[in-house]
C-alpha cells in the first residue's frame, strides 16, 4: 500500500510514523507513507495557500489551485484508489470501513486546515470524506494519522499475530471481552478460573459470552 498525505503542516505528521507499528510497516516494506507540503504547490508570495471566503465570514480556506496541482502530480505517476478528504462532517471513521480501507493499493489522503477547502476540491476531485469525531481538529494532520494507524495496522504481515486485528473490538460489531495477564492473583482479585482451566473451547465460548455482554452494557446500538 501507498498513502500520499497532503498537508500544510508536514511536521506535524511525521512523528507517528518514525516510531512502533507504523514504523514496524514502513521498513518491512509493507506500506509506503509520502508527506507532500501544499506550499510547494503554490505560486503566490509568501508560499500562500488560502484565501478569504467569499461572500464575507471568518476563517480562511484553502485554495483550490495549489491542491489541483499537487493531486494532478500524483495522478501523472499512478493511479489511486482513493481521494481522501479529512473533514467534521464526513463519514464517521470506523471499523468496517478501516478494514476496507487496507485492501486497497494506493490512496491520497488531503488534510484540511483554518476553514476547510474551497468546495469545488470535494466535487471535482474527492472520492470519499472521513472524520474522526463529531468534534472539530485545527487541522486534518492528526485525524490522517488515526486514519492511517487504523488502516495499515491491518495490513497482513504488520502485527506480529496476525490473528490479533480479527479479535479487535468492533471487528464483529462486538466490544472486545476482559483480558487479563500475570499475576492470577493481585491484591485478592482473581482472574477468572476458565481463563486458567486450558479448555480451549470453552474458553472461547466464556470470551463470545463477556464480548456480547458488554456490547449490552456500553454500546448496545452495535447490536441493532
Amino acid at each position: 500500500m501507498r498513502i500520499d498525505i497532503i498537508t500544510v503542516l508536514p511536521e506535524l505528521l511525521k512523528s507517528p510514523f518514525e516510531a512502533s507499528i507504523l514504523k514496524r510497516a514502513i521498513d518491512k516494506g509493507l506500506v509506503e507513507v509520502h508527506f507532500h507540503n501544499l506550499r510547494d504547490y503554490t505560486d503566490k508570495s509568501y508560499n500562500q495557500v488560502d484565501d478569504y471566503q467569499f461572500g464575507g465570514g471568518a476563517g480562511m480556506v484553502l485554495m483550490i489551485e495549489p491542491i489541483d496541482k499537487c493531486i494532478s502530480n500524483l495522478k501523472n505517476q499512478r493511479s489511486y484508489d482513493e481521494v481522501i478528504y479529512m473533514t467534521p462532517d464526513g463519514d464517521t471513521l470506523n471499523q468496517k470501513l478501516a478494514n476496507r480501507l487496507s485492501l486497497k493499493g494506493n490512496i491520497i489522503i488531503l488534510c484540511g486546515h483554518y476553514k476547510g477547502v474551497d468546495q469545488r476540491v470535494r466535487d471535482l476531485f474527492i472520492t470519499k470524506e472521513i472524520s474522526v469525531g463529531d468534534y472539530v481538529l485545527s487541522g486534518g494532520e492528526l485525524g490522517a494519522a488515526i486514519l492511517c494507524d487504523a488502516v495499515i495496522r491491518l495490513i497482513p504481515g504488520v502485527l506480529s499475530n496476525e490473528t490479533s486485528a480479527l479479535t479487535d473490538t468492533f471487528q464483529d460489531n462486538l466490544l472486545a471481552p476482559p483480558i487479563y495477564t500475570r499475576p492470577a492473583e493481585y491484591k485478592g482479585h482473581k482472574v477468572p478460573e476458565i481463563l486458567l482451566s486450558g479448555n480451549f473451547p470453552k474458553i472461547e465460548e466464556w470470551r463470545e459470552n463477556q464480548a456480547i455482554k458488554r456490547t449490552e452494557e456500553l454500546r448496545p446500538d452495535l447490536l441493532e
